[in-house]
This record gives C-alpha cells, sequence and structure tokens, in this order.
C-alpha cells in the first residue's frame, strides 16, 4: 500500500499542501463522481471537510463540490454541470479562500488540543470544523475558574510563538513509539494502515493526522474560545473561532 494512493488517485495535497492547481487526466466519470489520476482535492476526515474546486477541459467548466470516498476518490459535480468523459485532460483548481481557511481552522484546533493536553491531561472525543468556526469534545470532567480566559490566552501565546508546523509519514511502529501520539480518547487509525502521517506543532502538540495545515502557528491568526458547553458527565465541547 502506498501512502499517498487512494484506489486510482495519487493524492498531492498529503506532500504539497500549498498546491491549488494541478493537471490530471479523467479515469471513469459520471454525473454522481469523477475520478482523476491525481487530485489535490482535500476529500475530507478527521473533522475536516471536503475541497470545492473546478475542472476545466476543453474551453468547459465544471464546479466540484465536494468529495466522496471509496475504493476510488469520487469528484462531486455540481449538479447540470457537464462532466468530462473518460480520458480528458482536465486543469484543476481547488478553491483557495476556502481551502486556506480550513487549513488555518484545523491548525488552530491543534494548538488548542495541544493547550488543553498540556494544561489539564484531558483527551479529545469529538470533533468538526467550517472555514474558521469549529468544535472540540474533551474528555474533562471539571471546568475550574477562568478556565475559558486561560484557554484563549494560552492558545493565542501559542499562536504568537510562531511555532512551526511539520507535516512527516513514518512507519506505523515508529510513529506509535512517539510518546501520546494518539491525542484522541480513541485510537482512530486503522490497524492495516502500514504508514502514519504525523503533524507536529514543533514544542506542543504531535499527533497522528491526516489533514492539512499552515507551515507555522502565526499564519493561523487569532483564536477565540466562543462557548463551552457540558456533552454529559465528565464531556466538554469548545466552540472556537478563528480572526485575522
Amino acid at each position: 500500500m502506498t501512502f499517498d494512493l487512494h484506489g486510482r488517485t495519487r493524492r498531492l495535497e498529503l506532500a504539497d499542501q500549498g498546491l491549488r492547481s494541478f493537471e490530471a487526466v479523467v479515469l471513469e466519470a459520471t454525473p454522481d463522481g469523477i475520478v482523476l489520476d491525481r487530485s489535490a482535492f482535500y476529500p475530507g476526515g478527521g473533522g475536516q471537510p471536503p475541497d470545492h474546486g473546478v475542472l476545466l477541459w476543453q474551453g468547459v467548466e465544471t464546479r466540484i463540490e465536494g468529495v466522496r470516498k471509496g475504493d476510488d476518490l469520487h469528484l462531486v459535480p455540481a449538479a447540470d454541470d457537464p462532466i468530462p468523459p473518460a480520458g480528458t485532460l482536465v486543469r484543476a483548481a481547488v478553491a483557495d479562500e476556502r481551502r486556506s481557511a480550513l487549513m488555518r481552522t484545523h491548525s488552530g484546533l491543534h494548538v488548542l488540543c495541544g493547550v488543553v493536553f498540556r494544561d489539564y491531561g484531558a483527551l479529545v472525543t469529538g470533533g468538526n470544523m467550517e472555514p474558521m468556526t469549529a468544535r472540540m469534545d474533551f474528555n474533562l470532567p471539571e471546568v475550574p475558574p477562568g478556565f475559558k480566559e486561560a484557554i484563549e490566552d494560552a492558545c493565542n501565546a501559542e499562536i504568537a510563538a510562531d511555532r512551526r508546523i511539520d507535516v512527516r509519514v513514518l512507519p506505523r511502529a515508529e510513529a506509535f513509539a512517539i510518546p501520546d501520539i494518539i491525542r484522541t480518547a480513541t485510537n482512530l487509525v486503522p490497524e492495516e494502515i502500514p504508514e502514519v502521517r504525523i503533524v507536529d506543532i514543533v514544542g506542543l502538540d504531535t499527533q497522528a493526522d491526516g489533514g492539512t495545515h499552515v507551515a507555522s502557528t502565526k499564519q493561523i491568526g487569532r483564536i477565540k474560545v466562543a462557548k463551552i458547553e457540558s456533552k454529559g458527565r465528565g464531556f466538554r465541547r469548545l466552540r472556537i473561532t478563528i480572526s485575522d
């Protein structure tokens, strides 16, 4: 199994998170989905939604409104848009504003995760994001006085520190030898995966993750803890927003 291959599609965004345009050949196409031989569209996962964008071919534009995962990655075209036939060379463009906002948001969640784990020892039990807004759930029995302000200040201090965010792929055994590499209450890395992608906010947070991220914490912007909710005994949901 090759880490950056999903079915017949080579995943370009795993190696180059700044890539927004590329050429590819259509391998299969129906109104339900378009399979390319290579793609930089993030297909969704780990709480990060899939990318949007366009395919340009023979003077025609096909809007892409999502990605469906299965044996192959199927780019989901907008209803009634023309579909490029198999064998067509297309020029693809990932919607930059949306992807960049999601990268900032995802990295912001990792800062939040790192701060809560470091300062309170709590693991993640769930999470989700949209561009510039997100939530993360923790197994956190107690919320001490001033918790919201303390978390927000600590997160923004880590952002201001301009910590480098490194991404690398390690053999499974080597990855799992890293202390606390799994920051979720349940290990979500399938046993059959021989290699693990690691996202490392240097000096703060190192964890297994398949999403896209900015290159340093300063690029995130500013985190605001908008709300803290109780999600049952011992569980808390933190809602955050990202701003410039």
